[in-house]
């Protein structure tokens, strides 16, 4: 008995007309990034970690000379003056370090609070255009592995939905 009532509900499944489903692409972190709001919170954290860039800038430079110079003057110096090189390497090495961890720790904290702030406005965005589309399946562009038709990609009208909501 239940054999055939495997084989009623599978015929009766292939019997169902098939939908395609509406599938569009969309690449929710180019739309989140080409937002005024990202661009503003980009350039908010440029101006707060501009000075320890440029100290980091002219730190590597510094490095690099010194470095260069302990390979080209190193065997012809007093072992002093070679100590003295390597100390001053060690502790703008160790300052250059600290500054790139101070760098990447504030863009991570920027990027974080971007996202928790945004991700409210991201959804609506997303359920706007799944609705005005009809879509049924939403990808991400690199979750696509093959695709017969050139999916609808939505990720400017999401970011421009995005940048309209308040």
């Amino acid at each position: 008995m239940r054999k055939q009532t495997a084989i009623a509900c599978l015929l009766g499944a292939m019997a169902l007309p098939v939908h395609a489903a509406e599938v569009a692409v969309l690449d929710w972190r180019a739309a989140l990034m080409n937002t005024q709001s990202a661009q503003s919170s980009l350039s908010q954290l440029q101006s707060q970690i501009s000075s320890q860039q440029t100290e980091a800038q002219g730190l590597g430079n510094e490095l690099q000379q010194l470095q260069e110079r302990l390979q080209r003057e190193g065997e012809t110096m007093s072992q002093s003056e070679r100590d003295a090189l390597i100390g001053e390497l060690q502790q703008k090495g160790a300052r250059f370090e600290q500054l790139r961890r101070e760098v990447i720790q504030a863009q991570q904290q920027s990027e974080q609070q971007f996202l928790e702030s945004a991700e409210p406005k991201l959804e609506r965005a997303v359920e706007q255009v799944i609705e005005r589309h009809g879509i049924d399946v939403l990808v991400e562009p690199q979750g696509v592995l093959h695709s017969a038709t050139d999916l609808p990609n939505l990720t400017n009208e999401v970011t421009q939905i995005f940048d309209s909501l308040n």
